[in-house]
């Protein structure tokens, strides 16, 4: 069973920057596919950000294009999404997910494995 665990939330003025981190373990192949996703109070959970196995495909939300960044560092099993120019409406728990194909999707039933979230907080 593979364990992912989030990190980095916290509360941020608007403007600022993030960095969450998401550690896998129990990762028997590095190529699996790797997807942020949030869900705020009151709101169904959403696509953010994907990559893919090989690093080499990036998926946004529209809502985060220009300020948001997906990456991964193989070696270490560990995938990165760094927000910038944060907004209050990025409010909200950020989950980190991957799937079982090195394919990048940005449905969220395609996603298999799935972490416990990290709050993200930006005041205006």
């Amino acid at each position: 069973q593979v364990h992912l665990e989030e990190s980095g939330g916290g509360l941020v003025q608007a403007g600022a920057s993030l960095r969450l981190s998401c550690a896998a373990s129990n990762y028997p192949n590095t190529r699996y596919a790797m997807g942020w996703f949030r869900q705020a109070i009151g709101k169904e959970r959403e696509f953010v950000a994907a990559i893919s196995g090989n690093g080499e495909a990036t998926r946004y939300a529209d809502s985060v294009k220009g300020r948001f960044t997906i990456s991964r560092d193989g070696s270490k099993n560990t995938v990165f999404l760094q927000m910038d120019s944060l907004k209050p409406e990025d409010t909200a728990v950020f989950y980190c997910a991957a799937r079982n194909s090195p394919l990048v999707r940005t449905y969220i039933e395609t996603y298999d494995f799935w972490g416990q979230g990290t709050q993200v907080t930006v005041s205006s």
